[in-house]
């Protein structure tokens, strides 16, 4: 199967759907895309290698529906609405068994969020892949990472740890089960995305860990501080059988949950089904804080991408 026969096997489905925008889809040189008028335009990129950013023996379903979700949750922390996406390939072989379940996962989460596959590049080389969606939102209305203020809530749109604690299963060989899903197939908060547009201070989605991300969050809006109560990260039936450090340990920095984090003013209201994790400071850095108000101190860090850390 050559280059283009690929193409139009497995990934010219958006081709014929007609969907918003699309002027010239899949099947030419370039998208032609329109946006709505009124309305800026969202891009964001990730590349995904196999054992570094899933594990190699991860099903092709998986990995389709996992390369689009971690790109729409960046999306979703600028609550920016996803219109359309560009997909790049590099495969050891032209499988078509394994590109069957790619497509079938990356479209099962495209159509569940609108979004079009507008064109992209297949190449021959080691698994990895690199999506680029687009959105768009209303003018001068995307979240940013900076704008956090003291006094600013911190929260999160949902527990955290739950997919570093998949991925733990999945490395002792465990490949099912609900913490080893929120690591397949985690679920872009675009929803809540758009609805803290009116709302939220600044935006981050967890990739790297809580506390990295939040940190970036902080050193965007001025080189913040923040205090974390340690009640604030719940022990849910997932972390059955964990110390209360090991819990903390992968809620505060393990990534992959693609879950938002972001600082709500306090005139506001935290949204329904999310989580106050603490309070933004003037004084620089994170501190964690247990029940009696003392400082706890947590080993180890968030994912660092040119670390010596191991595959995630």
């Amino acid at each position: 199967m050559d280059e283009f026969s690929l193409i139009q096997r497995y990934f010219s489905r958006h081709a014929r759907a007609g969907h918003e925008g699309v002027v010239l889809g899949v099947g030419d040189d370039a998208a032609v895309l329109r946006p709505s008028p009124g309305h800026d335009l969202v891009m964001a990129t990730d590349t995904l290698v196999s054992g570094r950013h899933f594990p190699a023996d991860m099903t092709a379903f998986d990995i389709g529906w996992r390369s689009l979700a971690v790109n729409l949750s960046d999306l979703a922390a600028m609550g920016a609405r996803p219109l359309w996406c560009l997909l790049s390939l590099t495969l050891p072989e032209a499988d078509e068994r394994w590109l069957a379940g790619f497509a079938d996962g990356f479209y099962a989460l495209a159509d569940e969020t609108g979004v079009a596959l507008v064109g992209g590049d297949t190449v021959r080389g080691s698994l990895s892949v690199t999506i680029q969606v687009v959105g768009q939102v209303p003018a001068n209305k995307a979240l940013r990472r900076s704008g956090a203020c003291p006094g600013d809530r911190i929260c999160m749109g949902g527990t955290p740890g739950e997919a570093a604690l998949g991925l733990r299963q999945w490395q002792q060989g465990v490949h099912q089960g609900d913490a080893v899903e929120r690591l397949c197939r985690p679920l872009p908060q675009l929803v809540l995305g758009e609805k803290l547009r009116s709302v939220a201070s600044a935006c981050i989605d967890v990739s790297d860990g809580v506390l990295a991300d939040l940190g970036h969050l902080l050193d965007a809006s001025g080189g913040l501080g923040a205090d974390l109560r340690v009640d604030g990260f719940p022990d849910t039936p997932l972390f059955a059988g964990l110390s209360r450090q090991e819990r903390l340990a992968l809620q505060c920095h393990g990534g992959d949950d693609y879950l938002l984090l972001f600082t709500l003013p306090p005139v506001f209201n935290r949204p329904q089904g999310c989580l106050e994790l603490g309070r933004v400071a003037a004084q620089p850095g994170i501190r964690l804080h247990d029940g009696n108000g003392e400082l706890l101190s947590l080993p180890g860090s968030g994912w660092n991408h040119f670390s010596s850390q191991g595959d995630g």
